[in-house]
């Protein structure tokens, strides 16, 4: 079992939360939700009930958002942002199924996995599905500043879980190459969904860029967060088992810190549990007291903390705005979630 580890000191930011997002995206959200329940329909039954089974099972759905809170701070008035946050959904969607294909995961958020119910075949098929409807919709919007963007991003998310499936057990992996395949795998999206919220407001290139910057680097945030919350979440509140990618053998920051701070004899314990794939009872337990032993928990966290300063020092070339503060919020929620 996990140990919670705090994230921070209590104060003010322990109250950021999407709340103030949701409230203001609200309309147009039910319109990417109706979208995304209208794009996901098929002749073929086993797709949109595999995807709704996906689509439905309860996700914070923040890139989306990401991507209509851009478009209104940038005092949009158009409905193509509805369907560029639908395909950024799609994508993150798709991404998903792929990624439980891969890991031969067995829940997604609390729930059995596409790939347990309907199998490996039948998900990844499905995910291309939503790519190419996805795909769709960006064209629909005539924007190829948009498409570039989203395409180029389809691309690197590719090659960020190519390069992630590269290091999988490899106790040598940095940490510069850890954040490089974090970067590709789930920062690239985030930045995508601000950027083109920013693209479809026909905005300057300095605030299509510090929206980019700001997504990137919540994204980052994000991910260093789910990779410490792996090792000190509670299982109630995370819709997942805690210590996932130690069973995976997967390397992220609280291993890779935790590897390179200890001993010889700590080294041989990752190396027969994640290299080798010799895990045995008692293993998850010892690998958190390592952890704890070396601070590799509470730096993965300062690192969240570290981008997410980036991120919102990016949003200070934008006047004040609801939108502006509920982006802000984004980013303490993010470092101080617990799911």
């Amino acid at each position: 079992m996990g140990v919670v580890i705090p994230l921070d000191k209590k104060s003010e930011n322990d109250e950021a939360s999407l709340e103030p997002l949701i409230s203001l995206v609200k309309e147009d959200m039910s319109g990417v939700n109706a979208l995304i329940l209208k794009r996901a329909i098929s002749n073929v039954e086993m797709i949109p009930e595999l995807a709704g089974h996906l689509i439905n099972s309860g996700g914070k759905r923040i890139r989306p958002m990401l991507t209509i809170a851009a478009a209104q701070m940038c005092d949009y008035s158009g409905g193509d942002h509805i369907k560029l946050a639908a395909s950024v959904e799609f994508m993150h969607t798709a991404t998903l199924l792929h990624d439980d294909v891969v890991d031969e995961s067995d829940l997604r958020r609390g729930k059995k996995s596409a790939r347990v119910l309907w199998g490996n075949e039948a998900s990844v098929l499905v995910g291309d599905f939503l790519l190419g409807q996805a795909f769709k919709m960006m064209v629909e919007t005539g924007s190829i500043d948009c498409l570039a963007v989203l395409s180029d991003a389809a691309a690197v998310i590719a090659e960020g879980e190519v390069m992630q499936l590269a290091a999988a057990q490899n106790t040598s992996t940095t940490e510069d190459a850890y954040l490089a395949v974090i970067n590709a795998k789930t920062a690239a999206l985030f930045a995508a969904a601000a950027h083109v919220g920013g693209i479809i407001s026909e905005q300057p290139q300095e605030k299509r860029s510090a929206l980019e910057s700001f997504g990137r680097n919540l994204g980052l945030v994000f991910q260093l967060i789910d990779d410490a919350l792996d090792y000190s979440g509670q299982e109630k509140t995370m819709g997942k088992s805690v210590g996932d990618d130690f069973r995976e053998g997967k390397i992220t920051l609280p291993v890779v810190l935790t590897y390179r701070r200890g001993s010889e004899e700590e080294r041989e314990f990752w190396k027969r549990t994640l290299e080798e794939g010799d895990q045995n009872p008692g293993d998850l337990e010892h690998a958190i007291m390592l952890m704890n032993r070396h601070n590799a928990l509470e730096d993965t966290i300062k690192r969240a903390h570290h981008y997410g300063a980036i991120a919102s020092d990016a949003l200070a070339i934008f006047p004040d705005c609801p939108q502006k503060a509920a982006l802000m919020d984004v980013v303490r929620f993010c470092i101080n979630r617990t799911y």
